[in-house]
């Protein structure tokens, strides 16, 4: 299941330096660890914002919500997910989704 998710983030100004040091590298960790696994297909920076958006391909809305809800950052977020289908004038339409081949 293909999900478009916009993910903006606000963290306190009050923050502790180590803290949000140690908040952004766990979250990078995570990231790019589920990069590798094709459950998050591609990050894209939002230009001026501390925001990105992102394309999710996961087996499950269950399993997009424990995604976002473990994110080290997630408690600091502002979250907007949106299912995505294949649009027919696509060139690949009719070719299944990562998820759907496994």
């Amino acid at each position: 299941m293909l999900y478009a998710v916009r993910m903006e983030v606000d963290l306190p100004s009050n923050l502790d330096f180590d803290e949000r040091a140690d908040l952004i590298a766990r979250e990078k960790a995570m990231c790019q660890q589920l990069q590798r696994t094709g459950e998050w297909v591609s990050i894209w920076r939002v230009v001026g914002r501390y925001a990105n958006l992102s394309i999710f391909d996961v087996a499950s809305h269950e399993r997009l919500h424990d995604i976002l809800w473990n994110l080290p950052l997630f408690q600091y977020m502002h979250v907007e997910v949106t299912a995505l289908t294949q649009h027919p004038s696509a060139l690949n339409a009719g070719a299944p989704s990562t998820a759907e081949m496994d």
